[in-house]
């Protein structure tokens, strides 16, 4: 169960608190002030942990590798014989291969033919790549000032060191650990659960794919581009479908989903109209830290915490319109819902990129425009904004390769300067 908000804790984590002008860095340190990451873990098969976090540092059970080894295909030798002037010249004693060691004693002024990822001979500690060896028989001649003592050679452990932590507690696995995770020999892993995420939207001219659209009515989107955005994020979404502008419907949905959910999302019903009970609804069922946060799109954002019979969710209140409730998302509640997951504090994927367009701004809040990219001939990037800007059209947020994010302070941009775009390939 969800443990009981202290709202003025909270509140009091976050420098210079105004409600009516919260920055998004100050609700970003009220969100991982507030919600606790999941403590139950489970153990997985490696190949089910793609996304998952881990739960508890992992320590490596040997060395990797697990001896020296050759990096390359060549000869083998002690630097000891290389010659101080002139050519070196070298008996061939022998080979190893990769599984295939060589067996045996390595004679003085000898080498030995390896290939890579062969167990380095005893007491050999140099590689020479074949390719700068001469060799007529058993006889190998090496020009001076081709290789240097300990060039080419693997150490045991330099990749892994047994009883060190391979990877550490809170990391997002990704195919790079996984296959880290079998060069230890390891089948499972343990993780954290996943976070689970009650969708709701909230509207009576919403209507559900499928069904009959009525004059004035449009089909729902949030519940669908909410539902990609936590899949790809690692999340189980229950789906509680499209509640109608009634007080009893909306209470009684909102404690359905504190009951089954860690956290609920909900789009619309969170501005000041008179159909939009989703706010005194809130207010009513448990605690709400911010109603709205200083930022276009997106202004209107609840974020508190739902009471129900037995259990607790955290709420983000979202906006109505699909571009915004995106942009909330992708600013806001993933970086929350990382930290709910346990994972490691990572840094949003910005990149720089020159605008091609000037950019109208004001300082005091922080704004996100939908932009396109492209690399400059001579290296780098620029960034154009799309045309229609506008809150509602989705399609621009398909057709963007990231949003330009105008920071807090910042003011007008002129054509030709360096913007930050978060990019959304580089999005979980």
């Amino acid at each position: 169960m969800t443990a009981p908000v202290d709202l003025q804790h909270i509140l009091s984590c976050v420098d210079g608190y105004d409600p009516d002008a919260l920055r998004v860095d100050q609700a970003l340190d009220i969100l991982r002030a507030g919600i606790k990451p999941v403590q139950t873990t489970e153990k997985l098969a490696i190949r089910a942990a793609l996304g998952r976090v881990l739960a508890h540092d992992l320590i490596s059970p040997i060395d990797v590798p697990s001896h020296d080894n050759s990096a390359m295909d060549g000869y083998a030798l002690r630097s000891s014989d290389l010659a101080t002037q002139g050519d070196t010249v070298l008996t061939i004693a022998g080979r190893g291969l990769a599984g295939h060691a060589f067996d045996g004693d390595v004679p003085p002024r000898s080498a030995v033919r390896i290939m890579t990822g062969a167990v380095m001979p005893e007491g050999c500690d140099t590689v020479v790549p074949q390719e700068l060896c001469h060799v007529e028989g058993a006889t190998l001649t090496l020009p001076p000032g081709r290789v240097r003592p300990g060039d080419n050679r693997r150490l045991r452990g330099e990749d892994l060191a047994r009883g060190k932590a391979a990877l550490p507690a809170g990391k997002l696995l990704r195919p790079a650990d996984l296959g880290l995770l079998a060069s230890l020999g390891l089948s499972e892993v343990p993780v954290r659960r996943r976070l689970r995420v009650a969708i709701v939207s909230s509207g009576d001219e919403l209507r559900s794919v499928g069904q009959p659209l009525d004059p004035g009515c449009v089909y729902d989107s949030n519940r669908y581009t909410l539902w990609g955005m936590l899949e790809r994020l690692g999340c189980d979404v229950i789906d509680l479908g499209v509640v109608p502008d009634n007080p009893q419907a909306v209470e009684t949905s909102l404690r359905h989903a504190a009951e089954c959910a860690d956290v609920v999302l909900t789009s619309g019903g969170v501005s000041v109209g008179e159909a939009d009970y989703l706010r005194s609804t809130l207010a009513a069922l448990g605690e709400v830290l911010f109603w709205r946060i200083a930022m276009r799109p997106g202004r209107p954002l609840a974020f508190g915490q739902l009471h129900g019979d037995a259990h607790r969710a955290w709420l983000f209140g979202l906006p109505g319109n699909p571009v915004a409730v995106m942009v909330t998302f992708y600013a806001l509640v993933r970086p929350a819902l990382l930290h709910g997951m346990g994972a490691l504090d990572m840094p949003q994927p910005l990149l720089r990129a020159r605008s091609t367009q000037a950019l109208r701004k004001r300082p005091g809040r922080t704004e996100y425009q939908r932009g396109l990219l492209a690399a400059l001939p001579g290296g780098g990037w620029q960034v154009s904004p799309l045309g229609n800007q506008g809150a509602g059209v989705l399609s621009s947020m398909s057709q963007a390769h990231g949003l330009i994010v105008l920071h807090h302070d910042q003011e007008t941009v002129q054509a030709g300067e360096d913007v930050d775009v978060l990019l959304f390939e580089g999005l979980v």
